[in-house]
């Protein structure tokens, strides 16, 4: 089993000769009350790469380490400039099976090896308040790097790491700083251990997020389009795999994204080329969606209790949602994770690399982006307007609640296209962009309502076969009803507002 630890951290200069005494007196640091000599730590770690150093090209860092009070395997995953989350696992010969997963968007099929060896000897101390309580780590670090492959030699450094206290400040981490500058300390130019050991004993990794020539093309356009969201798939996969907060529905929107961006503009990239792999990112949307309809059904089941008054509850209507949610959700989680390590997936990702890698370009991909783009724009806005006359003119019931469905769909496409236009046609298309959200948002306001009403029926049922009053299910019921019909009839003023608006 995994643990995880949030890390905010600094990283600083040290003369090969420093040692802590050089260091200024920390305790004239605002809220310090004493600095506490904690020894020193021999720490042994061997990092892990591809060959071709996929990770460290990603700032990713997988180590396993022996010494101190945290030997394991631990990998970090950059969340922002200083802070990482740091994954820990026991301590084992081989990599850890959870840890290797969070990995294998990059990683693929290509093996794990040894790239660098660090020993460093760690001189500790722990910054305290006068409760006792740590604001923040201290340690002069001496080490000694061995490169193991992709490259040849050692070196050595001496380091100073500044490592906040779990839910601390940041702000603190800038009071410390403050005195490090003024006793001479610099920031380190390197981001990691590893970095500047790779750096100074062979070819360090091509960093992936290299400055792309700016588009011009309308070809360079849906491109760049295109490869964001393929890196989004790819930098999400850990977070799924982790069940952070709103990642499942980000890689989603990802999935989306670019397969709306191929079906719109098929005058740029040739559909015999992406129609294939756009089914496989329907599939993989498909697949996501299982987790992520569960995750909005139960949030707005659980709202809508809350809203109720207290009368209208009957039995245990909350225990049963929860019990109803939890055994969807659980079964979906194993699902989906199942579905990252599968080799459809694997081999998806590998199409999206081979496709930005050789991309099928057709004549209109070298046009000039204010006609060619404009146009795919205009034909997905005009292909709206017609399922949502549709919509309005259907009677009320199934047939509505599908062409509704239908219209929300494409003022999904319609906003992606308009979004992957807006660099190229600025300010009309990102107009468009933002009407489409809001009329998206309408539209999937009553979509929730239909998947609400189907889940409501089968919590229902399956409460009234154990005995419960299914009393509150109805309220809950009639109230979704209601929220579609408000929808249905605000939806010919709403488009109204929207067609004779936009300046696209």
């Amino acid at each position: 089993m995994a643990d995880t630890k949030r890390e905010i951290e600094r990283k600083y200069e040290a003369d090969e000769s420093a040692g802590l005494s050089d260091l200024p007196d920390l305790t004239k640091v605002s809220g310090v009350s004493a600095v506490i000599d904690k020894g020193v730590a021999e720490l042994d770690a061997t990092y892990y790469d591809t060959p071709d150093q996929r990770l460290a090209a990603a700032s990713l860092t997988l180590r396993r380490r022996t010494g101190g009070d945290d030997a394991g395997w631990h990998l970090k995953l950059p969340v922002s400039e200083g802070v990482r989350d740091e994954i820990h696992a026991p301590l084992s010969d081989t990599v850890p099976r959870t840890l290797g997963g969070l990995v294998r968007s990059r990683v693929r099929d290509a093996e794990l090896v040894p790239v660098v060896r660090l020993r460093s000897a760690r001189d500790i101390r722990h910054l305290v308040d006068d409760s006792g309580g740590l604001l923040a780590e201290i340690s002069v670090d001496r080490v000694h790097a061995e490169r193991l492959s992709g490259g040849d030699g050692t070196t050595e450094w001496t380091e100073i790491e500044v490592e906040l206290a779990d839910d601390g400040d940041p702000a603190f981490l800038d009071k410390v700083e403050k005195k490090l500058r003024k006793a001479g300390v610099s920031r380190s130019k390197s981001a990691s251990k590893l970095a500047r050991a790779l750096g100074e004993t062979g070819q360090a990794p091509r960093k992936q997020a290299v400055v792309e020539a700016a588009p011009v093309t309308s070809g360079d356009h849906v491109l760049a389009y295109v490869r964001a969201q393929r890196d989004a798939i790819i930098e999400l996969d850990p977070a799924v795999r982790r069940d952070v907060y709103d990642s499942v529905h980000s890689m989603r929107v990802a999935t989306r994204r670019m397969r709306s961006a191929f079906r719109s503009y098929g005058k740029i990239l040739d559909r015999a080329v992406t129609d294939p792999i756009g089914d496989e990112l329907k599939w993989l949307a498909g697949e996501l969606g299982v987790d992520r309809d569960q995750e909005v059904l139960t949030e707005r089941l659980t709202a809508a209790l809350a809203a109720l008054p207290r009368a209208q509850l009957t039995g245990p209507v909350r225990t049963r949602i929860r019990t109803w949610s939890h055994a969807r959700r659980s079964g979906s989680r194993r699902r989906l994770i199942a579905v990252l390590d599968g080799r459809r997936y694997l081999d998806l990702l590998t199409a999206l690399d081979t496709l930005l890698a050789t991309p099928p370009l057709l004549k209109a991909a070298s046009g000039e982006p204010e006609k060619v783009i404009s146009k795919a724009v205009h034909k997905d806005f005009d292909k709206l307007s017609g399922l949502i006359a549709e919509a309005i003119d259907s009677p009320p019931g199934p047939d509505r609640d599908l062409a509704i469905h239908e219209a929300r769909k494409k003022a999904k496409r319609t906003r992606y296209s308009a979004e992957a236009a807006t660099p190229a046609l600025g300010k009309p298309a990102k107009s468009l962009t933002s009407d489409m959200k809001s009329l998206q948002n309408l539209l999937g306001e009553h979509q929730d309502s239909v998947m609400a009403r189907e889940a409501l029926r089968d919590v229902a049922t399956q409460a009234h076969a154990a005995g419960e009053n299914a009393f509150t299910y109805g309220v809950l019921y009639g109230r979704e009803e209601r929220a579609a019909e408000g929808v249905e009839a605000g939806l010919p003023g709403a488009w109204e507002t929207i067609r004779s608006g936009t300046v696209f």
